[in-house]
Formats: C-alpha cells, sequence, structure tokens
C-alpha cells in the first residue's frame, strides 16, 4: 500500500492526471512521503511515456502515409506530453535559462529563477527545445514507428531517472521555505535511488524484450540495443554537463535545475536514438 500511496503521490506532483477526492485523501500527504515519492519519479515516466506511445502509434495507422506523416505525428505527441505534464518541466527550463543566462552573479541568478516572469532567455530555450523535440520525434518517426514508439516510451523513463542523481550529488540551494520542491530536493537515500534505477534498467529491458519478440514493429533486439548504447550515453553525457554548470554557477540545485535535466536528457536521449 505505501508503494502504491508513493507512486500515486510522484502522479499528482508531476503530472496532470487527476488524482483527486477519495482517492486524494486515501494517498494523503507528507514532506517524508513526497521524499519518498520521488523514486518514483521514473515509474511516472512509464506512464507518460506509454500513453505518449499509444497516441504515436494511433496517429500513425490513422494518418495517410505521406511526406508529413511524421512531422504530425511528432508535434501532436509533443502537444499531447506537454498537456499531460502541465509543461511542468518546461517552466523548469524557462526559470534556469533566464537564470544563468541573466546574470553570472549566482544570488542575482537565482532570485531571477524564482520570478515567474518568462524572459527573452527563457521564452528562446522552451522554443528551441520544443523545435528540437518536434524535429527529433519526426526523424524517428521516419525510420519506423516501432522505434518512435518504444524510444518515446524509453525516454521519459530515462530522463527522469537523472534528475534523481543530481540530488544525491548536490545540495539544494535557493529559497528552502518558497519551493515546493525542498522535500524533494532533501538528500535523496541510496534506496530511494536504487528503486528508481531500477524502474529504468526494467523499462530497457521491456523495451528490447518487445523488440526481440515482435517483429510486426520492423526492429530487432540487436537494432535497438545498438541505438540504445548511443541514446543512453548521449544522455549521460548531457546529465554530467548539466552537474558541472550546476555545481559551478550555483553550487547545488533547484527545482527548476531538475525540470532542466529531464528536458535536456530527453532530447540528447532522442538525438541518440536517431544517430545510433
Amino acid at each position: 500500500m505505501q508503494f502504491i500511496r508513493h507512486y500515486l503521490l510522484a502522479l499528482q506532483f508531476f503530472t496532470r492526471i487527476p488524482v483527486t477526492g477519495k482517492l486524494a485523501n486515501w494517498v494523503g500527504y507528507s514532506p517524508a512521503m513526497l521524499r519518498a515519492s520521488a523514486a518514483h519519479f521514473p515509474g511516472v515516466g512509464w506512464l507518460v511515456g506509454a500513453l505518449l506511445a499509444g497516441l504515436s502509434a494511433l496517429l500513425w495507422r490513422v494518418l495517410p502515409a505521406n511526406t508529413f506523416a511524421p512531422l504530425v505525428v511528432a508535434a501532436l505527441g509533443t502537444a499531447m506530453g506537454i498537456l499531460v505534464t502541465g509543461a511542468f518541466h518546461e517552466d523548469g527550463l524557462a526559470d534556469v535559462a533566464d537564470g544563468l543566462g541573466g546574470s553570472l552573479e549566482r544570488n542575482r541568478a537565482l532570485e531571477i529563477m524564482k520570478d515567474s516572469r518568462v524572459g527573452a532567455f527563457g521564452a528562446i530555450a522552451v522554443v528551441m527545445a520544443l523545435i528540437t523535440k518536434v524535429a527529433l520525434l519526426a526523424q524517428l518517426a521516419a525510420l519506423g514507428a516501432g522505434l518512435l514508439c518504444l524510444g518515446v516510451f524509453l525516454a521519459h523513463v530515462v530522463s527522469r531517472t537523472w534528475p534523481l542523481l543530481l540530488i544525491r550529488l548536490l545540495p539544494h540551494v535557493g529559497d528552502a521555505a518558497g519551493s515546493k520542491s525542498k522535500p524533494l530536493a532533501d538528500q535523496i537515500t541510496l534506496g530511494a535511488l536504487c528503486a528508481a534505477w531500477i524502474w529504468c534498467v526494467g523499462a530497457v529491458g521491456l523495451a528490447l524484450w518487445i523488440a526481440a519478440n515482435f517483429a510486426g514493429l520492423g526492429l530487432t533486439f540487436g537494432f535497438l540495443a545498438g541505438r540504445l548504447v548511443c541514446a543512453m550515453g548521449l544522455s549521460a553525457v548531457a546529465f554530467c554537463l548539466l552537474w558541472r554548470w550546476f555545481a559551478r554557477r550555483l553550487q547545488g540545485f533547484t527545482g527548476d535545475c531538475l525540470g532542466t535535466v529531464q528536458q535536456v536528457c530527453e532530447l540528447a536521449f532522442y538525438l541518440g536514438l536517431a544517430i545510433g
């Protein structure tokens, strides 16, 4: 029951999927529960990724087969992802871009990041991230619906695992009292981090099993495994660069930094799949 409660709390915090009424009362809330729910952040990626992969597969079947079909699938899938998550992570990306792009001074950058208004750097970062995401998803769709659907599923799981490692490696900085993410940002336990990686490894194993056993998807185990090596590698590189950047510029991280890691690592994963 605790496992289910923590998972539903993570779903409630990180998505717009309704966990309300009697169900929300049963789940409950406390800072300690929210902290424990961080282990299920990649598990939220399972659900979000599965929903978007299902939508992509449906669109692929009903749209006429022409040059623009991959682009339409990519654009509508991206829009659906924003609706499901409420642009939660994109908002973090915008705040980090505004803060670190708008000032070289640490305290001033943190102050800008707390401002709810979006500046030029934030707007440019979100627009470029969305354009890049649509372009990469269209590229994957052009390579085959099977690669697109499994790629979308895996990207949402893997990209939600890296932020937890950032919590483990850096201290939380900024306005602790006013931060909704502060309970999540308290030092994550090794057990919770291991649970998160189990979610991640399980998703990769499931995708490879599907590729090996469902020939109709146009994939093979070796084909997907080779691309996954590149995708995981680029995602890891993106994480390391962000980790070093936040450590140098902020001497820690904020909740917005976690959203930025998710967004950038998701894009890096798609890029790795495309060029793998």
